[in-house]
């Protein structure tokens, strides 16, 4: 069979995956790797190992299917940066999305005109995952660091660099930076001012249908047909929304692994202001757009792990049986799932969890229900921001660690009140790179369109969304009532 591969290089893991010329996946290899955290709010990683795997990956499912890809197309986890040297050697370890060092500078520039016209104009959130705080952080945390670096890039970066021998960013990954004008589709001047850099810091910008051939026995890539096309790819939000198919108005995508986004595509981007929300590119004439939250799947896992739980698949069925037996609204128990702070809509790194409205009826299994709730609430929390701007939504395409869950969907469409579908069960981010790689060595004008026989789909139960719609604005009112002694007891922790 003819195919190509989606590889999506991710924060826990690289997987590929194979997808038929007409669109249809059929076997996938995944490798895990793991972060280092040298100080509290530190989130690295080892960009070689990275690399490593990356390799490791491709020969494992090329050997696994016997027969080699037609092409392969690149998905990366957002706003990694790694500062290099002129041979792009790693200087320092990789800072991922989820490292909080450069939060104060984040805070100081939402609080004036020029750091929200920088927003507005790169279409990034001012939050401490984006590249152009980090930056900035480092200039002034580690300046001999600062100094010696050649080139700030990403781990995509880093993999092309390694292939190619060029410094090459896609037109996706870059509009995550903060240093990107996304309606120039160019550098922009006033961040790159701010971070104190100039555009030979920083790579050649590419579309995300750009393209290298790979001789087969560069690097040991002799499992390959020789001249392989790569394809350069895009952001992993972005080709979610490709993969699973929601790039149509009135239909967005969720996706929730360890965390979770809520994207629509446009044909422009969506600021919001208040809910910072992000736009990013996917191609020439699609924008992604919506908003990130920070805990998805990894507030479950701090569930089971502080109730001795070892995390397997068998945890997880207990888990999710407890939350089927549990009726909706956990008897009036809410949870806040801002473990590690929270991004999209509320953009706080002080914020913290939450427990309320406990009382002597409430058992392990309506601790588990609200758990779950809160994190359903939280990406709620996101729609109802994208959806100020955006077409009326009328469904969501789901993917991710999620789909594993028929009561996690089940619980996602009540709170929510929108049907839910889910089309593929396999890395939406992954196939979505693939589809890239369809259109780019098939010359046609669109993206695949895969024929999938009764996708899963979830329909709001009409009780259970009337009690979450009566929960919701106290799930919003307590934030804003508990933001201030989150913020004293943030600062007291960190003396």
């Amino acid at each position: 069979m003819e195919y190509v591969l989606g590889v999506d290089i991710g924060t826990g893991s690289v997987k590929a995956v194979a997808v038929s010329l007409q669109g249809q996946s059929f076997a996938d290899f995944q490798l895990y790797y793991s972060y280092s955290s040298s100080k509290p709010g530190y989130h690295e990683q080892d960009s070689d190992l990275i690399w490593e795997s990356f390799k490791d990956c491709l020969a494992g499912i090329v050997k696994k299917i016997g027969t080699p890809p037609l092409a392969v197309s690149l998905s990366s986890a957002m706003h990694s940066l790694i500062p290099v040297d002129g041979n792009c050697k790693a200087l320092a370890p990789m800072i991922t999305w989820a490292d909080n060092r450069s939060a104060g500078i984040a805070n100081r520039l939402k609080s004036t005109d020029e750091g929200m016209a920088i927003y507005e104009a790169t279409g990034t959130p001012l939050h401490a995952m984006s590249p152009l705080c980090k930056i900035i952080w480092i200039r002034e945390n580690n300046p001999d660091l600062f100094d010696g670096t050649y080139k700030f890039i990403s781990i995509k970066e880093f993999t092309w660099f390694r292939l190619f021998n060029e410094f090459k960013i896609d037109e996706s990954c870059v509009s995550g930076t903060g240093l990107f004008n996304i309606s120039k589709r160019d550098w922009h001047d006033e961040a790159l001012q701010l971070a104190g850099i100039t555009t030979q810091s920083l790579s050649q910008s590419a579309p995300t249908d750009y393209s290298n051939n790979l001789p087969g026995n560069t690097h040991g890539f002799n499992f390959l047909t020789p001249n392989t096309p790569f394809i350069i790819g895009a952001s992993d939000g972005c080709l979610a929304n490709l993969g699973s198919m929601a790039i149509e108005p009135g239909i967005a995508a969720i996706t929730i692994g360890t965390s979770g986004a809520v994207r629509v595509a446009s044909n422009k981007p969506l600021p919001n202001r208040k809910a910072m929300t992000f736009s990013y590119i996917l191609d020439d004439t699609t924008f992604i757009c919506g908003g990130p939250i920070n805990n998805g799947g990894i507030a479950l896992q701090w569930w089971l792990k502080n109730n001795n739980t070892e995390l397997s698949e068998k945890a997880y069925d207990y888990f999710f049986q407890q939350v089927a037996s549990t009726p909706a609204g956990s008897d009036g128990l809410v949870f806040l799932p801002y473990l590690t702070g929270e991004r999209a809509p509320i953009w706080d790194s002080e914020s913290s969890g939450t427990f309320f409205n406990i009382k002597l009826q409430h058992t392990q299994s309506h601790f588990s229900r609200a758990v779950l709730e809160g994190i359903c609430f939280a990406l709620k929390d996101v729609l109802g921001a994208v959806q100020q701007n955006s077409e009326p939504i009328t469904q969501i395409n789901i993917s991710g660690g999620i789909v594993k869950s028929d009561t996690w969907m089940q619980t996602l469409a009540d709170i929510t009140n929108k049907k839910l579908v889910m089309s593929q069960t396999d890395d939406s981010s992954a196939i979505g790179a693939a589809f890239i790689a369809i259109k780019k060595i098939s010359a046609t004008p669109a993206y695949p369109q895969p024929n999938f026989e009764a996708p899963k789909t979830f329909h709001p139960n009409p009780q259970n969304a009337e009690i979450y719609n009566k929960q919701f604005p106290i799930y919003k009112e307590l934030y804003n009532t508990l933001k201030g002694i989150m913020h004293k007891t943030s600062i007291q922790s960190s003396n």
